[in-house]
């Protein structure tokens, strides 16, 4: 490996850690839920904008970030990102309401935005050609890592929280245990603020600047100097072709050429968010509990999530270039569907009653004699259930022990539960994860590209929100059945479409592709 390839690779790493950030700050939010719903007596609407807040002001940052970045430059970006990331994670650890919880994840939700946009953009423009490809993909690495670090951080901290060691009981991790999870994230964000200092400058930014020089410089250490100086000149020419273009409006996406690629940008956008991909990730614990294995155990399951997020991405990077779009979509939404279905058949199949010897071991703060009405009686599904316990022992009652209350009572096959959702995420992370950006950066012809997939991805992350923010309200009022046959049936009609609409474009220039899917809709 030689001295440039070497110094590439590392400020690609440092640089891709704002993904880590990312993922990290997106699902740290995962293990929180269970704990501040009952701690700040939360709606099921206001639980869902805990966690989905953060995708409005991420959704706006994604818009302002790239312009910013043109006045002030990629790396001066990166470190307001980094600072809003710690300030952020401190405040909603220290959060005295959930006011100010909102507005601190709302604050967290800016450095997402600007990470999700400018680190893979700094890196493609520092990265060789040859080795581009690798270098950005290191970004959606570190964010698939920083989802994984997020369920097991807070699964270490639940069960230190438990134990009776000294310095945990000094950090009071027990006590503060939601706090504790999302404060942790400081420590990455203060060393990524840092470590932006050992990273020069974008390239291309320099030249847009009239800063060659320093240029040339970065760009000798990731090349030798007859590349760097080709390199300026190519940067040029394409910042003198962008202002000799006239710049596309809103209105070119929607000539009747462009309705075809609209369509399929537009279905998968929709799709990769509609079939709940965001529920499992900033949800996760929440469902397992469901399934009745208790709080510690569901945070163990997180940790899986985590884990088979990250291995089926790593292999959705080596084989997208080999068996192509199509194919991994089909795998992926066929298992989506089958994984969401068998979820809805898991829960729809569970039942629920409470003994008295069930009622015997639940925890002080719940009546046994108001539980009496519910005794020995069986319920069909989750909504009889919570209602009728609900009238029995209050909201607040069921709120603060309903980990306990489901455990007691239900009878499932957690096992069915836990294999589909491990079997949605690995059939998610190869298919409509990756898959989605690659297209998006295919279909679209060269003109309206950069318009298209903003829109496009606008889109995304609106639906993104919206998601996140019934997904609560929904477990509350149709079920865990009804609402994963909801993803279920998303899928399915997703898979059809998508099938029917999409070309295989491995293998394929931008031009050809811009033939097939555009320019032939003008005949």
């Amino acid at each position: 490996m030689t001295a440039a390839t070497r110094y590439t690779i590392r400020v690609a790493l440092t640089v891709a850690l704002g993904g880590f950030l990312m993922g990290f700050d997106a699902s740290v939010i995962s293990g929180v839920v269970t704990f501040i719903e009952p701690e700040f007596n939360l709606t099921k609407i206001e639980l869902g904008w805990s966690v989905a807040s953060l995708t409005l002001t991420a959704t706006f940052a994604m818009m302002v970030s790239g312009p910013l970045s043109d006045k002030m430059g990629r790396r001066p970006v990166l470190k307001i990102a980094a600072v809003l990331f710690a300030i952020s994670a401190i405040a909603s650890s220290v959060a005295p309401n959930f006011i100010t919880l909102v507005v601190a994840r709302m604050l967290g939700g800016f450095g997402v935005g600007a990470a999700l946009i400018i680190a893979p953009m700094y890196i493609a423009e520092i990265a060789p050609a040859a080795m581009r490809g690798r270098m950005v993909s290191f970004n959606q690495l570190n964010i698939v890592i920083g989802i994984s670090a997020a369920f097991f951080t807070n699964y270490l901290i639940l069960r230190f929280g438990q134990s009776d060691l000294a310095w945990a009981e000094a950090l009071r991790l027990g006590e503060w245990n939601w706090r504790w999870m999302l404060g942790v994230e400081a420590l990455p964000a203060i060393f990524y603020f840092f470590a932006l200092f050992a990273v020069p400058e974008s390239p291309r930014w320099l030249v847009m600047n009239g800063k060659d020089d320093e240029a040339r410089r970065v760009l000798e250490k990731v090349s030798d100097s007859a590349q760097a100086e080709a390199d300026i000149k190519a940067v040029k020419a394409s910042l003198h072709e962008e202002q000799s273009t006239e710049r596309a409006g809103l209105a070119e996406l929607f000539r009747p050429a462009m309705r075809l690629v609209l369509v399929i940008g537009i279905s998968i956008a929709i799709l990769q968010q509609l079939t709940g991909i965001n529920s499992v990730f900033f949800y996760a614990p929440m469902i397992f509990e469901q399934s009745g294995i208790g709080t510690d155990a569901s945070f163990m399951q997180a940790v899986l999530v985590g884990l088979v997020n990250l291995v089926f991405t790593v292999l959705a990077i080596l084989f997208i270039d080999r068996l192509g779009r199509r194919p991994l979509l089909g795998f992926g939404l066929t298992g989506i569907a089958v994984c969401m279905l068998l979820l809805s058949y898991g829960f729809g199949s569970a039942t629920y009653t409470l003994t008295a010897d069930s009622i015997s071991e639940l925890p002080a703060g719940v009546s046994r004699d108001s539980l009496q009405p519910v005794l020995d009686q069986t319920y069909d599904s989750d909504v009889a259930f919570r209602e009728a316990v609900v009238t029995a022992v209050g909201s607040e009652a069921f709120q603060n022990n309903q980990s306990s209350l489901v455990s007691a009572a239900i009878n499932i096959n957690p096992n069915v539960i836990l294999i589909g959702i491990l079997g949605f995420v690995a059939s998610f992370a190869v298919s409509l994860g990756p898959v989605m950006w690659v297209l998006f950066s295919e279909i679209f012809p060269n003109q309206v590209r950069g318009l298209a997939i903003s829109f496009v991805g606008l889109i995304n992350s609106g639906v993104s929100f919206l998601v996140q923010l019934i997904f609560p309200w929904e477990l509350q009022k149709l079920g865990n059945s009804v609402t994963f046959l909801i993803y279920g049936v998303v899928a399915i009609v997703g898979l059809v479409v998508i099938m029917r609409l999409l070309p295989e474009t491995k293998g394929k220039s931008l031009e050809e592709l811009e033939v097939e899917l555009v320019r032939h809709q003008d005949d």
